[in-house]
């Protein structure tokens, strides 16, 4: 039965995908020396160990949404779970390399999403369990089937600058915002009863009233 191993490498931003995707260098090691791998097909779930860095004053204030107030993060810091993707490995004796590509969200209903924004610098601690189907040759070539136990796991820190490089790629000066269809109905009305040309004037034609709201009330 094949010993396999995985180890993170680095991590680059695909380049020209459709959606902004992070490609996660992956190396697999086989201990049986020799031995055939066909085909491993495996399944990669991902988790962000956000215990595992420290987190600046700013941080901690772009982490409200998430974790609330830092006094209390000793009971609402836990794991995120990031994503689960699937790939599939071809062939190879001993050892191979392979790419895990991550497609990536700039949703900010999407806890990640939130998470990657909050940060200033630094990295992003990172925990991928593995678990699939490997088809391997035994000793007289008959192929055989083994499963890959969900103790196979692997730790890598990815740079927060990957992150941000990708989605200033993607959406420069940008960022999507999911509201429901009848606050978009209402902002829709607006801009074109008002005759405003963009969404982010349209914005803006309603923010200053908040801004002097609240500085009435303080």
């Amino acid at each position: 039965m094949p010993e396999l191993s995985f180890k993170i490498e680095q991590a680059t931003v695909l380049p020209f995908a459709v959606s902004p995707t992070i490609a996660f260098q992956l190396y697999v090691a086989n201990a049986v020396d020799g031995q055939a791998i066909h085909t491993v097909a495996l399944n990669c779930q991902i988790q962000i160990e956000v215990t595992r860095r420290r987190y600046t004053p700013d941080e901690q204030q772009q982490m409200l949404d998430l974790f609330g107030e830092p006094d209390r993060w000793s009971q609402t810091l836990h794991n995120l779970l990031w994503t689960s993707v699937s790939v599939i490995i071809p062939g190879f004796k001993g050892s191979t390399h392979t790419d895990i590509r991550v497609p990536c969200t700039f949703d900010f209903n999407v806890a990640a999403t939130k998470y990657f924004y909050g940060l200033v610098g630094g990295e992003v601690p990172l925990i991928m369990l593995f678990s699939g189907t490997v088809f391997y040759a035994d000793s007289d070539g008959s192929l055989q089937v083994a499963p890959i136990s969900w103790d196979q796991e692997t730790k890598f820190r990815l740079p927060v600058q990957v992150w941000r490089d990708m989605m200033d790629a993607y959406y420069p000066n940008g960022a999507w915002l999911h509201v429901r269809r009848d606050i978009f109905d209402r902002l829709y009305r607006l801009k074109m009863q008002r005759g405003i040309p963009t969404w982010e004037q349209a914005l803006e034609h309603i923010l200053p009233c908040e801004e002097m709201e609240e500085t009435v009330q303080s």
